[in-house]
């Protein structure tokens, strides 16, 4: 039983909507976050990465950076850039991105939910990642950038989801990007009974991305518990904003991968080695995966189709069956010497937004052999989480991302 619960929630004011919304935090390097903000001075980056605000000389990580971030996020507030709503509500988000759309639930999922494992995951987090968020929200007193959330689609919240889209959004703009951003409120309060009550009959939902905004915000949760010795588990610090989509909305993009060299191999024995497990076939355009279990490979300037033989799948696990462990164990691990590809520095990963002449530039450029990949499925995702097991590294990537600074759950 999963409680997702309406919220007061602090967002920017209409006319400077599109202006405040901001790409996550750690899509940014330092310089590039500086540049962005120098572009739009309103975005909420400023205050996700208050170290723009700095000269280089101070570390992204001092304290007075994550003090920064707390005065302009009040400055702003004060001054009418945000408003907060006086009311408890879930709001509608949706994402539109070359005609495609997906649409979320904006709320707040619970702490409690997440350390019972009602809320799933399929990583494994880093500790001085953590550390960041976990500093940025304790001292903001404010969760600011949304967990990207999934659960199997329910017809009683598709329903009112749909009816609510036909009336007049709060706000409709298209980012600089592409991406298309609307937002409607479901403030009408046998509505919110209506989704809060569906929600109770939901006993998985999985965090699709954000596994270190997550962690960093049930940490957060949790040390203001022992903090408190009035705790009495209302208090908004006990949940983290989240937008939750459900199973059939979402698309997962193939995440590529791009490899140093051939292991000392000659491109001949290369080929040769493949074909132990891959039906291996030339093709004279980039091979874009259509299906499970088939590949395309870039070598020497030639595209190649790969069509993994189907006894790599039988007896697998969840983990085991995936496309991204079956070229791991069968390819780049053995043949190519990959061992672990969290850290081996031969290997680089493409996000599929990148296209295949990414994957071409890359290997007659930096790199020598380039794979593309057919996307994971969410079921798959979903499947993981439900065996307790972990994805393996740079299995999914989702598109497109959640602005910050549309919504933000203040924890006091």
């Amino acid at each position: 039983m999963a409680t997702i619960k309406p919220f007061q929630c602090i967002r920017p004011e209409k006319s400077v909507a599109h202006r405040v919304a901001a790409l996550p935090y750690d899509v940014y390097n330092r310089q590039e976050a500086k540049a962005e903000v120098q572009r739009e001075p309103l975005s909420f980056l400023k205050i996700d990465r208050a170290e723009t605000g700095f000269d280089d000389s101070v570390d992204t990580y001092a304290p007075e950076v994550y003090e920064r971030a707390k005065e302009l996020l009040q400055k702003d507030i004060e001054d009418g850039i945000y408003e907060k709503d006086a009311d408890d509500a879930y709001y509608i988000y949706e994402l539109i991105m070359g005609g495609r759309s997906q649409t979320g639930l904006v709320a707040c999922a619970a702490v409690d939910d997440y350390v019972n494992n009602v809320i799933k995951k399929h990583e494994n987090t880093r500790e001085d990642k953590e550390i960041d968020r976990i500093t940025h929200v304790d001292t903001c007193g404010a969760q600011t950038g949304p967990i990207f959330l999934a659960y199997r689609s329910q017809q009683t919240i598709n329903e009112i989801v749909a009816r609510i889209q036909e009336t007049e959004p709060l706000y409709d703009f298209t980012a600089i990007d592409g991406i298309t951003h609307k937002v409607w409120k479901i403030a009408d309060k046998s509505d919110v009974a209506e989704i809060k009550k569906s929600f109770q009959g939901v006993d998985s939902i999985y965090i699709a991305d954000g596994h270190h905004r997550a962690a960093s915000a049930v940490k957060v949760g949790l040390k203001r518990r022992e903090e408190n010795p009035h705790h009495n588990g209302s208090e908004e610090y006990n949940y983290f904003l989240s937008v939750l989509f459900p199973h059939d909305q979402l698309m997962i993009m193939d995440y590529n991968r791009t490899v140093k060299d051939l292991n000392g191999l000659t491109e001949e024995d290369f080929l040769q080695k493949v074909q132990e497990h891959f039906r291996l076939e030339r093709e004279d355009k980039p091979v874009k995966p259509e299906s499970k279990g088939t590949f395309g490979m870039y070598v020497g300037k030639q595209w190649y189709r790969l069509t993994a033989a189907p006894a790599l799948y039988e007896g697998k696990d969840a983990v085991g069956s995936l496309d991204v462990s079956v070229l791991q164990d069968y390819l780049l691990g053995p043949i190519l010497g990959i061992g672990d590809p969290r850290t081996d520095a031969r290997i680089d990963f493409v996000g599929g937004i990148r296209g295949l002449s990414e994957l071409e530039k890359r290997a007659q450029e930096d790199m020598t052999v380039s794979f593309s990949m057919f996307p994971t499925s969410i079921t798959e995702l979903f499947d993981v989480a439900d065996q307790n097991l972990l994805m393996p590294p740079k299995s999914t990537w989702f598109e497109p991302k959640l602005r910050s600074g549309l919504f933000i759950h203040e924890i006091g």
